[in-house]
């Protein structure tokens, strides 16, 4: 039996040029300077418009804390 309604290569092709990947376009964080996708909080520093909204040192352990609060100085400094 035959396909009647069968699409054409030229109506198959023209339907998928929009399936295209498109590459991320990445911001740099206010605050620290990390890369990060638009309009998301950053993980590194816990802010988001200027705003607080996660206590980044809160989950980290005691050793963790130290090396972040070391490379924050470090930010601040430059």
């Amino acid at each position: 039996m035959v396909n009647r309604m069968r699409s054409t290569r030229s109506h198959t092709r023209n339907r998928r040029s929009h399936h295209a990947l498109k590459p991320q376009r990445l911001v740099k964080c206010k605050k620290c300077g990390e890369e990060i996708y638009p309009h998301t909080l950053c993980l590194n520093c816990g802010f988001y418009d200027d705003v607080e909204v996660v206590d980044v040192f809160k989950k980290l352990t005691k050793k963790e804390k130290k090396e972040k609060e070391k490379e924050l100085n470090k930010d601040k400094e430059s």
